[in-house]
């Protein structure tokens, strides 16, 4: 009850947090969030739940929601004082979440019973539970929020699932074990990463039909050891960078006629990137070097790379 009420008096209060510039990298065997500062010094480690993966910022950005797969629950982090403040529990190991547009909502891929679960926020109340195919990871959600998709990594294909039904509208076949989403600026595509076929899948939303099918294939690799998993894109749309798993590569491509522009050599296992405001540096975490990989987006070269805890998953920056 202290915790809960903890939380309210912040969400109360007027955003102090807004634009730290910090970095937040959740690491998923070392139980913890690793905290650096705008220049890449590692100013604190916040002890989580167990097994730390997927993490959003609210939209003021005073705190930082952490899906905590061991424990069930969703941690959420004070990004002022670096504290945890507060837990949201969940079904069986959560996995990728997201918010509904006024942050009422947060739908969470449970990757143990197949469900994307629907949490009221406030309450904490289970408003709807939707089966999926087995192994649900990736979620984002329309802009609208009446839409939400969902990757079911066993199943092969992607949910479209209407909000206010509680229920599946739709299902797209993929390639193997789908991951991951973004949604183009213009919002007009979807793409999905296919660790395990080497694909990402570009889906036009009006009709819910793949466009095209991206292969990427770094020098000196097998098609097998390509593993894109973590993607992002510049705010004009105009660049995308891939995060390419066992090819200890990203690729770089070009956001519009999705020609590759180059490779990149990160760490081991590129796993997810994000991308700084000015969109000078791609910060790649590298889930089997237990580091992250700072890339100058000009020269599309590494700058170099940074010690973290063990097995990073995610990369979130506050800027």
């Amino acid at each position: 009850m202290l915790r809960a009420f903890f939380v309210a008096l912040i969400m109360a209060t007027p955003a102090m947090a807004l634009d730290t510039g910090r970095i937040f990298v959740s690491n998923e065997r070392s139980h913890d969030i690793w905290v650096f500062s705008p220049d890449y010094e590692h100013i604190a480690t916040i002890e989580t739940s167990r097994r730390p993966r997927d993490m959003r910022l609210n939209a003021d950005r005073t705190l930082l929601y952490v899906a905590c797969g061991d424990d069930d629950v969703i941690d959420i982090i004070d990004v002022d004082t670096l504290e945890v403040v507060d837990s949201i529990p969940t079904g069986p190991s959560p996995e990728v979440f997201a918010f509904s547009p006024d942050e009422s909502l947060i739908y969470v891929s449970n990757e143990e019973d197949s469900m994307l679960e629907i949490i009221e926020a406030d309450s904490r109340i289970v408003v709807h539970d939707v089966p999926t195919g087995a192994e649900p990871e990736g979620v984002i959600s329309s802009e609208d929020g009446s839409t939400v998709y969902v990757t079911s990594e066993v199943a092969d294909m992607i949910h479209v699932i209407d909000t206010e039904a509680g229920a599946v509208v739709d299902n797209i076949i993929v390639g193997t074990r789908p991951r991951r989403f973004v949604l183009t600026p213009d919002t007009n595509e979807l793409w999905v990463s296919a660790e395990l076929s080497s694909e990402i899948y570009i889906i036009d939303r009006a009709t819910n039909d793949i466009k095209e099918v991206l292969q990427f294939l770094p020098p000196g690799f097998r098609p097998e050891d390509v593993t894109p998993v973590g993607m992002a894109l510049t705010a004009d749309g105009s660049r995308g960078y891939i995060s390419l798993g066992r090819a200890n590569h990203i690729a770089v491509i070009d956001g519009v006629t999705h020609e590759v522009i180059d490779y990149v050599l990160v760490g081991r296992r590129a796993w997810s990137v994000a991308l700084t405001r000015d969109e000078s540096v791609a910060v790649v975490a590298n889930g089997l070097s237990d580091d992250i990989t700072l890339v100058d987006t000009k020269t599309l070269r590494p700058i170099r790379s940074i010690p973290v805890g063990q097995v990073p998953h995610t990369v979130v920056i506050d800027d």
